[in-house]
This record gives C-alpha cells, sequence and structure tokens, in this order.
C-alpha cells in the first residue's frame, strides 16, 4: 500500500518539520528492553512501546508506514505473533503511519475519539501550512474511549488516559502500572524543543498539564518514554516542564506588555534553554513563533 501523501505548502515545513510528518525511507530498528516483558523501539519517527507476553503484542505507535517492515521484524524477535492491539497516542502520521498495514496483520486500533475523527477527514497543520489527506478506513481506530481505557494484558494493568489539549486534542498517555513505565507521546519530547499543533487543538498549558500529571503517577524509579527523544525519567520530565513553565510566563509578559510576535522572537525568550533543548528539528525562533500563537489563541477563547 502506498505511502499516505503529504502535500507540503512551504519549504521550512519540509526543513523544519520532516520528522514529524514527511515519510522518508526506512532506518533500522533499536530495541531496548525496559522490562522483562516492555521494550522501547526507536527508529524514524515517534518512539514506539512493546508489550509482549502470554497475552500476545500491544504496540504503542507505529511510526511512518515506510517503517513498517523494520517495526515488524522488530517485533517478530520479540514474539511469534503480530501484534494484536495498536495504541496510538495521537493522530500525527510519524506516530500512526503503519496503522494500515498493521490491520492487515487483524491488530485492533485503539485511539481517543479525536484522532478517529482526525484520520478520518482531512487535516491542515496550520502553523506550517501542511495539507495532510483523510486515511483510508482500515488505517482507522476501530475502538475509541473519552478519557481513558485500561487493558489487563500480559500480567501488567496498562491504563491509557487522555490529557486534553496537550500536543494535540486527542493525546493518551500510557502508563504500564507493574512495570512503571509509561509512555507520554508527543506530550514530552526530551531535549528537544516541543511541537504544539494548536490548529489540532493542542496549547501549552494542556503540555505542562500533561507534564504534571504523568510526574504524578511516577517515581525515581519510572521509566518515561518520550515521544521523541531518549528514553527520560522523572527528573528528566520534571526539567521539561518546569522549562515549559518559564517560557510560557516569560513569552506571556511579553503578550501582555504588548509585543508582536516579531518583537518576541527578537527578546530571545528561550535563551536560557536552548543550549539544552534547542538542537532539534524545531530551533528556538521557531519554537518561540509556535508558544507565541499557542498563548494568543488562549487568550483570545
Amino acid at each position: 500500500m502506498p505511502e499516505r501523501l503529504i502535500r507540503i505548502g512551504t519549504l521550512i515545513f519540509a526543513l523544519a518539520f520532516s520528522p514529524i510528518l514527511v515519510a522518508e525511507e526506512a532506518v533500522p530498528i533499536e530495541t531496548i528492553e525496559l522490562t522483562g516483558g516492555v521494550h522501547l523501539l526507536m527508529g524514524r519517527g515517534g518512539n514506539v512501546a512493546v508489550s509482549s507476553g502470554t497475552d500476545g503484542v500491544l504496540v504503542i505507535d507505529d511510526q511512518y508506514a515506510s517503517q513498517y517492515d523494520v517495526i515488524h521484524d522488530a517485533i517478530a524477535k520479540l514474539a511469534p505473533t503480530s501484534a494484536k492491539f495498536i495504541i496510538n497516542t495521537h493522530w500525527h502520521s510519524d506516530h500512526a503511519g503503519s496503522n494500515e498495514k498493521m490491520t492487515q496483520s487483524a491488530a485492533i486500533i485503539v485511539a481517543h475519539e479525536n484522532v478517529r475523527r482526525r484520520l478520518s477527514t482531512d487535516q491542515v497543520i496550520e502553523f506550517f501550512k501542511a495539507e495532510v489527506p483523510a486515511s483510508p478506513n482500515s488505517a482507522l481506530p476501530v475502538i475509541t474511549f473519552n478519557d481513558d481505557i485500561t487493558f489487563h494484558f500480559n500480567g501488567d494493568t496498562i491504563r491509557v488516559f487522555h490529557t486534553a489539549n496537550a500536543h494535540t486534542d486527542g493525546d493518551s498517555v500510557v502508563h504500564f502500572e507493574n512495570a512503571n513505565v509509561i509512555h507520554a507521546g508527543d506530550t514530552f519530547f526530551y531535549h528537544l524543543y516541543p511541537f504544539i499543533d494548536s490548529g489540532s487543538g493542542g496549547s501549552l498549558t494542556g503540555l505542562i498539564a500533561a507534564a504534571n500529571l504523568i510526574l504524578a503517577m511516577s517515581n525515581d524509579e519510572t521509566k518515561i518514554i518520550p515521544g521523541h527523544g531518549a528514553l527520560a525519567d522523572k527528573k528528566g520530565l520534571l526539567a521539561y516542564r518546569d522549562m515549559l513553565v518559564a517560557v510560557h510566563r516569560a513569552i506571556a509578559d511579553l503578550i501582555v506588555a504588548g509585543s508582536s510576535a516579531e518583537q518576541v522572537v527578537l527578546a530571545k525568550p528561550t535563551a536560557a534553554f536552548d543550549e539544552k533543548w534547542g538542537g532539534g528539528f524545531l530551533k528556538p525562533d521557531t519554537f518561540v513563533n509556535i508558544v507565541y500563537d499557542s498563548i494568543k489563541r488562549a487568550m483570545l477563547k
């Protein structure tokens, strides 16, 4: 099945945002054991988690369609069966791009109801003017939820809960209670400035709220999988939350003082954090513009 076509509206999108929506050639998967039955798979696109055991295989996110074969092969090394459940943490194609191919092996896709709504209709990533066509019906979640859903699977209690208006309006965080592992989806970018898809209902205040929620259920031994970036822990998530809070305060103060977007960028409100967080696909000036847009939208509500 061909890769979903992405029509790019601007050159900056192709240069700065390609890790999230632009399909590319497959890259090898790195598999990291977190516990006896939970593994982290890292390749091109969002981080993938796999639970394997006597009940079968449950997968969180599935990267781009171009990554399907390497993800399938990585899972095959962990378990003799294909995925029974796929949980999408949100609708972006670097996390849900292999949905259609996964369902060819009878996988059942589960996600927040807004994920199905967005995947089933044409979308636009407004900040980058990127058009994303609707996915085929076979790629859509067939089980949806509003607030939360629980899996009793492979000897663990796996709680999936919605974090409202964070990275998008359909984000989910997945907590493996017994394994003490949390997949944060794109509510958490580790050592990277996060993208906030305000046009899809995301907000900076929602990202901060999601971080606080995950921190409350974590301890010093919790392994936290970010949507993008290396495996983290509670200390790493706390640093991320504190960065978001400080950036929100600085940019909101500038907006209240009457500064335009251009003036806010020139003020360098993220300067104290750029060395640690600004080396990813979103450079500081772009991140400042995204935060400015998020805060202005909130003020207009």
